[in-house]
């Protein structure tokens, strides 16, 4: 029998214990990274969901859901449905006389299940798009929406395949405006008004689209005619009571980063149990920022941990090795590899934790682990429990085997799971904490370790080429040189995992840096036209000599003290700087990068006059979001004041002399994770 995956406000057993008749949309999981997005957006507004995997039968929702069945969305995926194997539908929901909307792979999984037809487009779609709204096309899905002067919307696009045929009785309701009047036209919303089917190619349920609420909204009540009569519940009396119903009388450990996420799942803790069974540990693991575990420490005694272990484990982590898939990788100062890296990294995390607990006299095999893990973090790590087809998008250190084999036997305590980043900040007020901890910019667990690339030799493909060609075709009309980095950071695409390539562009006559819609335009433009790539930065500094369109050489790096130390230095400043501009506090996350490429090797010998036979280039990226599963950059110009990063890039330079320019990650997500490892 198929079981729904539940929102923790509905009955863990069944959606209808909720009441006599609660409303209930039904979210069939076909691997989006997204799904959760889709199910946090409909309770939002007052309908409950159930999230049930893809394939499951007409009869079971029947069954499991009854009369409180509303309607049903399809939701988006990695795959194409073409494919032998991907996921499929069972045909006979559209026999079930309830409206259905199909998100990106959702549309064009209904599509074909209908009798029409999915190809490989010649243009693939990858972040915000413009689309318009198609002539005698009224749809109740889009009342009050495409009320400008050019009747278009902007939404998230992430696709590689589109629906070139429609199936009987759809009508095409909107199209990507970039290709309208085109032999590739791209149908960007399709409808069956009179079985109340719809489909969107887009991803309504992400802050990218901007009404995409509302399309949401209008599908729920205009076209499902629900009511809107579920009320969330007490979640935070609902998450202690869950807590100390799991622990019962025992103590817990619970591993403490000093970021909100495990800050509230510690405070929550101390709620449910106080504080005498709540077992503290901060690990400094040599990747942390400048002076920030004596700064956790402080801030975790403050909310009334009593027992709390300060372990300065440095050394520990850049020796660690461990077993990946078969083969013993490592130690960690050696490793290049991002998923070699996150995976010693989390389990020398775990390793460490465990001497603890030994230290403490605890009953490792049986006791309890508490961490701060949150829906996004299992979502992206391809999480069986919360999808049974979504990519790794990256391997989380909260989710690695160790930890999920102590979670299968229920050892694990994550009172965040089902919560996005908002809603912990929220719970975080609920729970007493100081503002300035809640409001704390979120800082990955593997720290600083994930934001240096690690590589031994300059990555290049029979693509590169070509790629350099192009992206000077796409960037020399708006005054910019454009060149391709021989590394790869990681990217979401199509709600899949990349490994591609960087470019950066620089600018050659002052102006274009300030004219912040082209800039944005070209960055969306170029990962769809350009396959290769799928991450754009922009150099910052002002005096920077031309870059060539092809870099091939790298300075070979690895997770060294000294390295690691480079970028805690400039990131430092960095943050001491941007804390100064008003922007700062609706700056979801700034971060900076070190890349192992010099973007001016002909500067030979610092500005000081030192000499530096390794040279790099720091990137910096402010990303502004509320869930993380997407996210926009701040904008140059409009939120980051030219001027200002151009000063900061040069006084970066001038300061350090490994670093020999400065760049700003101008790439919503997707086609870019928030991160670069």
């Amino acid at each position: 029998m198929t079981h729904p995956t539940l929102s923790s406000n509905v009955s863990q057993t069944n959606p209808k214990a909720t009441s006599a008749h609660t409303e209930t949309i039904a979210i069939l999981d076909c691997g989006a990274q997204y799904t959760k997005v889709i199910d946090r957006r409909v309770r939002e507004m007052q309908v409950a969901t159930a999230i049930y995997p893809v394939n499951v039968s007409a009869d079971t929702l029947k069954k499991e859901l009854g009369e409180n069945l509303a309607g049903i969305i399809l939701s988006g995926g990695p795959n194409s449905v073409y494919d032998e194997g991907s996921p499929q539908c069972d045909k006979a929901l559209f026999d079930l006389q309830i409206p259905v909307l199909g998100i990106c792979y959702g549309m064009q999984l209904m599509a074909q299940t209908l009798g029409g037809t999915v190809a490989k487009g010649k243009t693939q779609e990858y972040g915000e798009t413009n689309i318009h709204q198609s002539p005698h096309s009224e749809s109740p899905l889009f009342t009050d929406l495409f009320q400008n002067p050019d009747h278009a919307e902007q939404v998230l696009m992430s696709h590689g395949d589109h629906v070139s045929e429609l199936p009987d009785g759809f009508t095409t309701l909107a199209t990507s405006t970039e290709h309208t009047g085109q032999e590739d036209t791209i149908v960007a919303a399709m409808g069956n008004a009179n079985r109340h089917f719809y489909g969107v190619q887009f991803h309504p349920e992400v802050e990218l689209t901007l009404h995409g609420t509302q399309m949401l909204k209008n599908f729920l009540y205009n076209v499902c005619n629900v009511s809107g009569n579920f009320q969330l519940p007490n979640r935070l009396e609902t998450l202690v009571e869950d807590i100390q119903q799991q622990v019962g009388d025992r103590d817990v450990f619970v591993l403490v980063s000093g970021g909100v996420d495990s800050s509230v799942t510690a405070a929550l803790l101390l709620k449910a149990l106080g504080p005498e069974r709540v077992y503290a540990v901060h690990m400094d693991s040599g990747f942390m920022r400048h002076q920030e575990s004596d700064l956790v420490c402080d801030a975790l005694k403050a909310i009334g941990l009593q027992h709390l272990r300060h372990m300065k484990v440095a050394d520990d982590f850049y020796n660690g090795s461990t077993d990946y898939d078969g083969t013993q990788v490592g130690p960690l100062k050696e490793v290049t590899n991002p998923e070699h890296k996150r995976r010693i990294i989390g389990d020398v995390f775990y390793q460490l934790t465990q001497q603890a607990m030994t230290d403490a006299d605890c009953d490792i095999e049986n006791a309890f682990i508490a961490q701060g893990t949150l829906r996004p973090d299992l979502i992206e790590s391809g999480n069986r429990d919360v999808s049974a087809t979504a990519h790794t998008i990256k391997t989380h250190h909260n989710d690695v085997p160790v930890i999920q084999a102590h979670r299968e036997k229920g050892l694990i305590i994550e009172p965040n799971r089902d919560l996005h980043k908002d809603e912990v900040r929220e719970m975080g007020r609920l729970l007493g904490l100081p503002e300035a901890l809640v409001i704390r910019q979120p800082f990955p667990g593997p720290g600083l370790a994930i934001r240096v690339l690690c590589t031994n030799e300059p990555y290049l493909s029979n693509e590169s080429d070509l790629a350099a060609s192009q992206l000077n075709a796409l960037s020399e009309p708006l005054g910019l040189e454009g060149s391709i980095l021989p590394v790869q950071s990681v990217g979401v695409q199509g709600d899949g995992r990349t490994y591609k390539h960087l470019a950066i562009l620089r600018d050659t006559n002052k102006s274009p840096l300030s004219n912040w819609a082209e800039l944005k335009k070209l960055a969306t433009h170029i990962p769809n036209k350009i396959h290769a790539i799928n991450r754009v930065a922009v150099v910052l500094n002002s005096n920077l000599p031309e870059v060539e369109p092809l870099v091939t050489d790298i300075t070979p790096t690895t997770l060294l003290p000294e390295t690691v130390d480079i970028l805690r230095r400039v990131d430092h400043q960095v943050q001491q700087a941007i804390q100064t501009l008003p922007i700062f506090k609706s700056i979801s996350q700034l971060l900076c990068v070190l890349v192992p490429v010099s973007v001016n090797p002909q500067q030979a010998v610092g500005n000081n006059g030192q000499s530096s036979s390794n040279r790099y280039t720091i990137a910096l990226r402010a990303v502004v979001t509320t869930d993380f599963m997407t996210a926009r950059p701040a904008h140059l110009g409009e939120e980051l004041p030219v001027e200002f990063m151009q000063k900061l890039a040069d006084d970066i330079v001038e300061r350090h002399t490994e670093i020999s320019g400065v760049v700003y990650d101008i790439t919503s997500k997707p086609p870019a994770t928030v991160e670069w490892e």
